[in-house]
């Protein structure tokens, strides 16, 4: 076994209106993960919302992803 450290910084930014935040919390030169379940993300315009956020920040979208009962 590899001996090693792993340091993971984590901000959670939660709330109403929190996506408009986007812009300012994402820096330009960041790439940006964007992971999401079944359809709802899409379906209720909330990925859209998050992505015109993200502007033009590269994006890689993750979807499909199922519940872990």
């Amino acid at each position: 076994m590899l001996n090693f450290e792993f340091y993971n910084p984590t901000r959670i930014v939660f709330g109403q209106n929190k996506v408009a935040e986007l812009a300012r919390l994402v820096p330009q030169d960041a790439r940006v993960l964007v992971l999401y379940g079944g359809g709802s993300a899409r379906s209720t315009g909330t990925l859209a919302e998050v992505l015109a956020a993200l502007g033009e920040r590269t994006v890689f979208e993750f979807g499909g992803i199922e519940p872990n009962p």
